[in-house]
């Protein structure tokens, strides 16, 4: 009998990140994991500025790999990290870090989004990168740096993204990955190289760019100086779909070629795999965005605010003495009459306010509709409101692609939430498959076994998942009532300020 290959996958969210174990019996075609280590994210304020704690990252990472070795794993064949997109970090001649890297809700990008449509215009860019517009964008920070403080930006010798400064400080060595490089809007959709003459027009420093590598490369090995520290042998150290959203995708358990997937955690990303970008006039007017994926796939999609809504109110409601649990918030929302309150999840006002359910209370003052009171209105308002978001983005999405999906799968932590998914499933009037909650650690991986030459390709990836993870299958119900309210949500959106 072999013996199963185990390999170890950091999976780092906006929120909070953990370290997953997983083993591949290829005899009995079953994957099964465990998470090790799990560990919060917390960004900082300095100041006028929030940042990443990177170096306290760095730290978490080293204590998965040493709860790796407590556990008894020690034939460890590969590990991989993954993580939120657009962040980075700028490294010295010398290989030192210049500052902890920019939190992309911190307010420095503030209007830097209309000076540069300025300089390169709304239709250029998207024909040359085919992403969304967000003002934190790695194209945005950049010109803010390069307009606030040019001084770090002479000083700069590479930008890495955070799974690339990561693996950096790990491996020593210096690589920047295909998937997180394509959300940066300076990385050209169709030659698939950063685009030079975009980044020369901003006055950037072309030369920090390294070339990308694929998905599926190995790109070292941890450094001698972290074996020493941890007590532990070399592991070779992989580049997966380092955008964690690539990474949740690789695990979709579809059993068809063509499929709609929401990975829903922080962040909702809804959209489908195509062929190639998709870049047409329709997808810039509805603000798509066109992400690298691996193997050759390209991500069709749409950012959704997400669970932040509910996670910010919590922390708001914490911070003012009242402690729950997302739980309790969910049951206190379930309790609640339906349809009396929308918002867009996405308007410009809920991207990093003061006060979350203040501002939800003013978005519904401020569209005369019904204000939510209770704790529990409030979150029902905004699980109302993502369902019905998730339907109008799934129907775009079917005109963008030219297709039709009968139902839509759901990866991430998001799926924990049962009412959310219900509630998806009647707003869409589709079924809804919820599972696994580990998406983006499953993806990660799922390459690296893919990469070690024990998984042949991703269609054979996703049947392996499909065989040894559940999947939940939610129904809708009260299709009159969604209807009636996907009305009334379309029209207090129209009044958004999300472009």
């Amino acid at each position: 009998m072999s013996t199963p290959s185990t390999v170890l996958a950091f999976d780092l969210g906006a929120s909070s990140g953990r370290a997953i174990v997983g083993r591949l019996d290829s005899e009995a075609g079953r994957i099964t994991i465990e998470e090790i280590h799990r560990f919060s994210n917390d960004p900082v304020q300095v100041g006028n500025h929030l940042h990443w704690d990177i170096l306290r990252l760095l730290h978490e990472l080293k204590q998965g790999i040493l709860q790796t070795k407590h556990l008894g794993y020690t034939n460890i064949e590969s590990l991989a990290i993954d993580s939120w997109a657009v962040d980075f970090g700028l490294l010295a001649a010398n290989g030192e870090l210049l500052g902890n890297p920019y939190h992309y809700r911190d307010h420095h990008t503030d209007g830097i989004m209309s000076e540069v449509m300025d300089i390169v215009g709304r239709e250029k860019l998207y024909a040359l990168t085919g992403l969304q517009f967000l003002q934190f964008n790695s194209i945005f920070q950049l010109y803010a740096l390069q307009k606030n403080n040019p001084e770090l930006l002479d000083r700069a010798a590479t930008f890495l993204m955070i799974p690339d400064l990561l693996r950096y400080f790990l491996t020593g060595e210096k690589h920047s990955e295909f998937t997180n490089a394509t959300t940066t809007q300076l990385f050209n959709a169709t030659s698939f190289t950063w685009d030079t003459e975009l980044i020369d027009q901003l006055g950037l420093p072309a030369q920090i760019f390294l070339p990308p590598v694929a998905s599926g490369t190995q790109v070292g090995s941890l450094r001698p100086a972290v074996c020493e520290e941890l007590d532990v042998p070399s592991i070779p150290v992989i580049a997966v779909g380092e955008h964690d959203t690539a990474s949740a995708v690789v695990a979709v358990p579809a059993l068809d070629d063509d499929f709609a997937f929401l990975s829903c955690g922080t962040w909702s990303l809804l959209g489908t795999e195509t062929e190639k970008p998709v870049l047409a006039e329709q997808a810039l007017a509805w603000n798509f965005t066109n992400e690298g994926g691996v193997y050759g796939t390209n991500r069709l999609l749409k950012n959704i605010m997400g669970l932040w809504l509910i996670q910010e109110c919590k922390r708001t409601w914490e911070k003012e003495g009242k402690t729950t649990s997302f739980a309790e918030l969910v049951k206190q929302a379930e309790a609640v009459k339906p349809f009396q309150f929308f918002i867009d999840p996405d308007d410009d006002m809920f991207l990093n306010p003061a006060h979350m359910p203040k501002q939800i209370q003013q978005y519904c003052r401020d569209t005369q509709q019904t204000v939510p009171q209770t704790d529990g209105e409030i979150v029902r308002c905004i699980m109302e409101s993502l369902a019905l978001k998730y339907r109008f983005i799934l129907e775009r999405t079917e005109q963008l692609s030219g297709k039709t999906y009968r139902g839509l799968h759901i990866v991430g932590g998001g799926i924990q939430n049962e009412l959310l998914c219900q509630f998806t499933a009647s707003a869409t009037q589709r079924e809804v498959w919820a599972g696994p909650v580990e998406g983006s650690a499953l993806g990660n991986l799922v390459v690296q076994w893919i990469a070690l030459g024990y998984i042949a390709n991703l269609r054979e990836a996703r049947k392996l998942i499909r065989n040894s993870f559940p999947v939940k299958t939610y129904h809708p119900q009260d299709e009159a009532g969604w209807q009636a309210a996907y009305a009334v949500f379309c029209q207090v959106a129209s009044r958004s300020t999300v472009k």
